[in-house]
C-alpha cells in the first residue's frame, strides 16, 4: 500500500519513470548497494525517531551514522529509535521501506548535509524492494524537509 502512495506521488510529479523496482530486498544498506549496484554513500538512509512522542525522520548518507553529541545539541534530547514494530503506525511505511515522501502529516523531515557531497541518491520508494534515483535538489524538492542539519559522522 505504501508503494503504491509513492508510485501515485511520484507519477503525479512526472518522475514515476525513476522508481527502480528491485529482484532483491533493499531493506538494507548493505543489501541496497547490491540490488542497485552502487556504492553505499548513495543510498539515502532514512532513519525514524521520536521526540516526545513527535515522529521524525533523518534521511542521511548510507556510510553515516547518527552522532549522538551532534543530534543532542540539535535536538536537545537524546536520539530515540522508534521501535521497529511501531514505525509504520508513526511513519506510515514499514521497516525497510521507510521514506521520506509520502509520511503522515506529523512526522518531520530533516536531511543531514552527509548527503550534500553527493550528486545522486537512492532513498527507498515505498517498500523494501524498490528505491528512487534523485538529485539532492530533487530530493530536497520532493520531501519537503524542515531544514538541512548536521547530525552525522
Amino acid at each position: 500500500m505504501s508503494y503504491k502512495r509513492v508510485q501515485t506521488y511520484f507519477h503525479q510529479l512526472h518522475l514515476a519513470d525513476r522508481i527502480i523496482d528491485l529482484k532483491d530486498s533493499s531493506a538494507t544498506v548493505e543489501l541496497a548497494t547490491k540490488a542497485l549496484g552502487c556504492q553505499p554513500q548513495q543510498i539515502a538512509k532514512t532513519l525514524s525517531f521520536l521526540i516526545d512522542e513527535q515522529p521524525l525522520l533523518i534521511v542521511m548518507a548510507g556510510d553515516a551514522k547518527i552522532d549522538n553529541k551532534k543530534y543532542k545539541q540539535y535536538f536537545h534530547k537524546k536520539a530515540k529509535m522508534i521501535p521497529n514494530e511501531l514505525v509504520e503506525s508513526y511513519i506510515g511505511h514499514s521497516p525497510g521501506g521507510v521514506c521520506p515522501f509520502v509520511v503522515k502529516d506529523n512526522v518531520q523531515i530533516y536531511l543531514d548535509i552527509s548527503l550534500q557531497k553527493l550528486a545522486y541518491v537512492y532513498p527507498a520508494a515505498g517498500n523494501d524492494h524498490s528505491a528512487i534515483r534523485l538529485s539532492c535538489h530533487e530530493l530536497e524538492e520532493c520531501c519537503h524537509p524542515q531544514d538541512w542539519i548536521d547530525v552525522c559522522q
